[in-house]
């Protein structure tokens, strides 16, 4: 398959998991205020380990330090920022969450540019924040605090499923990250559970989520990141804060003041312009092997 056809494919699978990964948090945005977030995350991860699993196991003869690190730590990074942006969605709401947690990958741009436009960006995208979260007069500072940790591990994220992906073949990465990010999330969820709450059709809702929001997206995520430079993949990305206020809008009835629209749009265009105006960098030799092998 040529890499231009390799690029298309995976830019329209990369739109499709904004769609569903933000559909799926509108979703939770409802369940989060009848179980909590631990419990909404612990069944996000048990729908994920159930449909990779029985497919997916790794072979424990073939696992060495080297390559098994990356998919623990992305499983630690799985179980963080899935319960810091939950609980920021339930303080700020999906919009401005979302936006936000975009900082994250946005920053893996930035962090190796010294470009006066990367700059100017910079300035721009932290305005739209301020005037995100303090166009009221209030701020929320543990909403805020929460949606920045997400932020900082969706970028540990993105560089931790792009090396999960080229160590491991097919999905066997991430069905260990996904094990163990259940394993450290299930205690809480189980010591936090409410006595009411937990119905056939809350169940439901939560299996729901999990197949929108973690499935379909994070198994197609090491799908996309064989196949898409990490630019065009954060390019396509910073959409999802537009995405995420719409399905705020629709989902949760979330109303955004005019200050807030424009600021969600700046943070967008600030990370578009700044990413589309990188140059592209050489693939390492691990990332041509991993091309090869897809």
């Amino acid at each position: 398959m040529t890499g231009k056809n390799n690029h298309t494919i995976g830019a329209a699978a990369q739109v499709s998991t904004e769609l569903s990964i933000n559909f799926g948090s509108s979703l939770a945005g409802l369940a989060i205020p009848v179980v909590g977030s631990p419990v909404v995350v612990a069944a996000r991860q048990l729908v994920m380990v159930a449909v990779l699993l029985p497919f997916y196991r790794p072979r424990l003869a073939h696992l060495s330090w080297t390559r098994i690190w990356p998919a623990l730590a992305l499983g630690l990074t799985l179980a963080v920022m899935n319960l810091t942006f939950y609980e920021s969605v339930h303080l700020l709401g999906l919009g401005i969450a979302a936006t936000i947690e975009f900082l994250g990958p946005f920053a893996l741009v930035l962090a190796a540019s010294r470009r006066l436009v990367d700059f100017a960006c910079a300035i721009a995208a932290a305005t739209g924040v301020v005037l995100l979260t303090w166009s009221d007069g209030e701020l929320n500072v543990p909403g805020l605090l929460y949606a920045l940790a997400a932020a900082v591990c969706w970028a540990a994220y993105i560089l931790l499923t792009k090396r999960v992906a080229m160590t491991f073949p097919g999905l066997e990465g991430i069905s260990v990250a996904s094990g163990v990010s259940l394993i450290l999330v299930l205690p809480v969820a189980l010591a936090t559970i409410p006595a009411t709450g937990i119905s056939w059709g809350m169940i439901g809702v939560l299996a729901a989520i999990g197949a929108l929001s973690s499935a379909y997206p994070y198994t197609l995520d090491t799908f996309i990141l064989r196949r898409l430079p990490q630019r065009l993949y954060s390019i396509i990305t910073s959409v999802g804060p537009v995405i995420a206020a719409l399905f705020g809008a629709l989902v949760l009835g979330e109303s955004f003041s005019p200050v807030q629209l424009v600021a969600i749009v700046v943070v967008c265009a600030a990370a578009g312009t700044a990413i589309a105006t990188q140059r592209e960098q050489p693939k390492s030799d691990l990332e041509l092997t991993a091309d090869a092998m897809a």
